[in-house]
């Protein structure tokens, strides 16, 4: 079963649109949709070429990909505030949880592949543009560890820089959850752990003025449909914060609860106090 986090504390109230609201909605929905399914498009086509010349390398696509979620935030009128710099050694990058935009914010901030739980893969129309744009989908089970260890190792191998999101559950993006170990034991693989870093990312979402401070976050039993015209009706851009942090040489870690705690620790740190809560 997949987790979810619930508040204690509920909601956000989410307002029907007004009038001015749902034609906000129709010009940047209408964008949106074009820009994400033309881009697929293209992108198949592209790797039709692509990946007989190059394999698991995206030197074109992945540009692609980054470029049309720069411009999804543009549409959204969410401002993207990067700091910290992508680590260039091999490995996979760890971020906390808060939205369906994540895809879009971490994307724009840097080439990567996200790993995602299974059902996504099912899930029409996200579904569809994950496959296409090099998703790993696995289930978190012990026993498949070694299965996804192998999918890990030809990933990286192929150059492809790896994020997760190791809370297990998006939340409201006022806390970090505790992050779980298990994915973390695939970095000890004899054949990833001498050369393997994993760069731990914190992602801060700040609410348009006026708004509940929750406005971004994407949790519990919300439904996308309604998050979504929340967030493209809203009169009002905020801004999200992407703090790259330094990367953690798997090599100096004890063991994976060592390694999750110090990048749990560097998430966590990041975050304004009141955001230090689990």
């Amino acid at each position: 079963m997949t987790q979810v986090w619930q508040p204690d504390d509920g909601f956000p109230d989410m307002p029907r649109p007004t009038a001015a609201g749902w034609l906000r909605l129709v010009l940047r929905g209408v964008p949106m949709v074009i820009l994400n399914f033309g881009g697929l498009i293209l992108l198949l086509l592209i790797r039709l070429v692509e990946r007989p010349v190059y394999g698991m390398h995206r030197p074109v696509t992945g540009r692609l990909v980054q470029g049309v979620c720069i411009l999804c935030l543009k549409i959204l009128g969410l401002r993207l505030e990067v700091s910290g710099r992508p680590m260039k050694e091999g490995g996979a990058v760890v971020a906390n949880h808060s939205s369906w935009l994540d895809i879009f914010v971490l994307n724009a901030a840097k080439r990567i592949y996200f790993v995602s739980k299974a059902e996504v893969a099912g899930w029409a129309g996200i579904g569809w543009l994950a496959r296409a744009t090099g998703t790993v989908f696995i289930r978190r089970d012990r026993r498949e560890a070694q299965a996804q260890t192998e999918v890990f190792r030809e990933r990286m191998g192929g150059g492809h820089k790896l994020l997760f999101f190791p809370e297990g559950t998006s939340t409201d993006n006022m806390r970090v959850l505790p992050f779980k170990t298990t994915l973390f034991a695939s970095f000890f693989d004899p054949a990833l752990r001498p050369h393997l870093h994993v760069q731990p990312v914190t992602v801060i979402y700040h609410a348009p003025y006026g708004e509940d401070r929750r406005f971004y976050g994407w949790f519990g039993e919300m439904g996308f449909g309604v998050h979504a015209i929340q967030m493209l009706s809203a009169a009002r851009g905020g801004r999200v914060q992407v703090i790259w942090h330094t990367p953690l040489a798997a090599a100096e870690a004890k063991d994976r609860k060592a390694l999750a705690a110090a990048a749990e620790a560097a998430v966590r740190g990041a975050m304004p106090p009141e955001r230090q809560i689990t």
